[in-house]
């Protein structure tokens, strides 16, 4: 039986996305050809026009399709609190909580001398820069609590300490969350974190 070599190419990009696997790519692809066309044009469309058009912004390295991103162009926001993140998906998190309201510096990943990213490949000296520049009051760090995130932490702390007070996401025991139920890591963190009840 021949399949139709355009089928398979499509089948193949699809499965560039993390988490589609080659029986997910193949039903994707079907469903747009079979059942959903028009859709299927727009996602191509929307596609082309994100990936020609969005850029990281010149100021934090947010995504976005104009300089400098909406972020660091609202002057309502906090100027003197700025949160460094791995990542815009992290910016993204954060605002949707709609709990915060200082400005993003978004480093390029976190530091994993494994796979070849140091200080310099994910922005560290880029970061360093800005503060001593714009001089923000509070550097929050919300990074992830993994190996890396911890040595990506210390990394900053190490070089911002004499610059500017540097503040973490708490960590330890999440709502609702059952002592038995955490692991070692989360469990010692939440006891090290600790602190007193006020009423």
């Amino acid at each position: 039986m021949s399949i139709s070599p355009l089928l398979v190419s499509l089948e193949k990009a699809l499965r560039c996305l993390p988490g589609v696997g080659p029986r997910s790519a193949s039903r994707m692809a079907l469903h747009l050809l079979e059942r959903d066309r028009g859709r299927g044009l727009h996602l191509a469309a929307t596609l082309t026009q994100a990936l020609e058009q969005i850029e990281h912004c010149e100021k934090c390295q947010n995504l976005t399709e104009i300089q400098p991103c909406r972020i660091c162009q609202d002057d309502t926001r906090d100027q003197q609190l700025l949160c460094v993140v791995s990542s815009p998906s992290d910016i993204l998190a954060i605002e949707q909580s709609g709990l915060f309201q200082g400005r993003y510096h978004c480093l390029s990943g976190l530091l994993n001398p494994l796979d070849g990213l140091g200080p310099n490949e994910i922005g560290l000296s880029d970061l360093v820069m800005r503060v001593e520049r714009e001089q923000p009051t509070e550097c929050l760090v919300a990074l992830a609590s993994t190996v890396e995130g911890e040595a990506t932490t210390h990394q900053i702390v190490s070089q911002l300490r004499s610059i500017t007070r540097i503040t973490r996401l708490a960590q330890g025991v999440p709502v609702g969350g059952e002592l038995d139920h955490l692991d070692i890591s989360t469990l010692s963190q939440a006891l090290a974190s600790r602190t007193e009840i006020q009423l």
